[in-house]
Formats: C-alpha cells, structure tokens, sequence
C-alpha cells in the first residue's frame, strides 16, 4: 500500500466558517471526525458523524497546504456532481468554496482499501466493476473534461526530458534504449483518444472494497475523456508495482485490454514510467513529501515490464 502524506490536516484544523458550511451541507453539527490514511492529499480526509447519527466523508483543503490542492478538489467537484448513479463512487452532497478553502462532502462509503499485494478475488472484483464503469460513463457524462492526451501530454514527454539530463542512478537497460522509450511514449500519446470518462487515477489507495465485496472508486480529479481500456490499464500498473499476479496474463484475460494493440498498451507504460522517473527526481511538492519516493517505486516497477514487452 502506498504511503500517506505524513503532514495531513483534520477536520479540528478547519476554520470554524469552513466546518460550519460543511455542517450546513449536512444539516446538522459534527459531533465526531476520524481522519483517513492514504493517498497524498496533505488537505482534511475525515470520515465525520452528526449529532443525528448522519455519516459523511469530507475533504478540504487551501493554498497553505499546497498550492495545487484546492485546484483540484474543484475539479473534482464538476466531475463528482456529473457522475451517473450508476457510477461506482461515492455521491458528491455538496460543496463549499469561498476562494481559499475549498470542501467536498461525499457520502460516507464504508470499506478498506484492497490488500497489497493483490488478492485475486479483490483484483477480479475491482477490473470487473472497472468495466461495468467504462460502459456506465461512455460517452463520456463530463463533456469539459479534458482528453487523456491533453492530460498526460507533459506527462509522457518525461524521457525526452530524462534524456536530455539523465540522471546518474538512471537503470542501465532505460539508459540504452532512451530512443526507443521516446518513441513507444508517444505512441502511446496518440493511443489515448475515446470518448470514455476516464477516472486516470486507479489504484489501490483509490478503491475501497465494501463488506459486501461491492467495489467503489473514490478521488476524481484528474479524470477526462479517453480509451475505454484506461483505468483497468492503470490498475494493472498497480498489480506490477505491488506484486500478486501477472499482468500480462490479465491484460490477455480481461475483455477491456485483450484486443488492444500491444504496441499502445507498451506505448501507455512507456509514457507512465517515463513520467514516474521524471517526477521522482524532482524536488517533493508543498506538503507531500511521500510522493516523490512512489513515483520512483511505480517508475522502477514499470521497467522490467518493458524490458519484457520491448525485448
């Protein structure tokens, strides 16, 4: 499991016009908070109750914190509110922004996050509902969400930048074949086009399995219009860097990836882990400092995947 930001806020840390809109949202006070662990947001995580025994999950966050964050969460906020019913996501209750802070009140969905490594019925259960969502929301149910392409366009462009400056930990076989990773991201670049709502950020801190083993994908805010084989891809990523199973066996096995062609399913890893390496050696964002280290795990873990697919 990845590792949360160590430098989180709660919802006592809240100014009180901000816990007031929330309970204003909700209808009644908050009479309990449990912050949540994972993911990277240093803004509020808090599972919260009510005196009326309602039960909510609230994030917040302002420029202090980190200066990208509350961008975000109003992104995240259009796409949480355009969601269909049928999404397997939390419902988004309300919002709240007066310029500075920012916070989403989701309802409260109970659940952990899949084990790592990977339980195979966890994993079915999660590439089964990524599927049943891919269908759910194309077209796509946010027509100003951005394409994956535009999206990710920096993002893959991370070996031309690694080889322009390479660093000197750089992997031996990545260093011999930096031409051919430029070129498989790219490839992958243009393999990005679709008319599905893409969630972009599929992992396992960004799943929560319920006790009755339903699945729901929570975090939306980088998510935009792209191929329909998107989010399972990314989390067979994920499968690569925590280990459990083989991923090329999963991407033959399950009906969203086993017709794609190979060389944009290489191209896509290529472009992620050239964007993983790229970011891991930059310098930790404004309270985030765990991020940078994932990158490098995601970045080192997705090689010996492309060594394999490439040759």
């Amino acid at each position: 499991m990845t590792s949360a930001t160590k430098t989180r806020i709660h919802w006592t840390d809240l100014p009180g016009h901000v816990r007031a809109a929330v309970e204003e949202i909700l209808g009644d006070p908050v009479t309990a908070a449990v912050s949540q662990s994972g993911g990277f947001s240093p803004g509020t995580a808090d599972r919260v109750r009510t005196a009326g025994g309602r039960r909510a999950f609230v994030k917040a966050v302002s420029p202090a914190q980190n200066d990208r964050s509350p961008a975000l969460h109003r992104a995240e906020a259009l796409v949480a509110a355009a969601l269909p019913a049928a999404t397997p996501a939390p419902r988004l209750l309300g919002s709240y922004d007066d310029g500075d802070w920012v916070a989403l009140v989701f309802t409260d969905v109970e659940g952990r996050h899949p084990v790592t490594p990977w339980d195979a019925a966890e994993l079915a259960a999660v590439l089964a509902t990524l599927e049943t969502m891919a269908a759910v929301l194309t077209p796509a149910t946010v027509p100003t969400a951005p394409n994956a392409a535009d999206q990710l366009r920096y993002d893959f462009a991370g070996w031309h930048r690694i080889a322009a400056d390479p660093p000197a930990d750089l992997d031996g076989w990545a260093r011999s074949r930096l031409p051919q990773l430029r070129a498989a991201a790219e490839r992958g670049l243009a393999a990005l086009a679709g008319q599905t709502l893409c969630h972009l950020d599929v992992r396992a801190d960004n799943l929560l399995i319920g006790p009755d083993g339903t699945v729901s994908v929570v975090d939306w805010p980088w998510a935009c219009r792209g191929p329909a084989w998107l989010d399972s891809l990314l989390v067979l990523i994920n499968v690569q860097v925590h280990g459990g199973h083989d991923p090329e066996a999963l991407l033959r096995a399950r009906p969203l990836t086993a017709d794609v062609d190979p060389a944009d399913v290489t191209g896509v890893l290529a472009g992620f882990a050239g964007f993983f390496l790229d970011g891991a050696r930059q310098p930790p964002p404004p309270g985030i400092p765990t991020v940078r280290a994932f990158q490098r795990l995601q970045g080192d873990a997705l090689l010996p995947w492309l060594a394999r697919r490439l040759g």
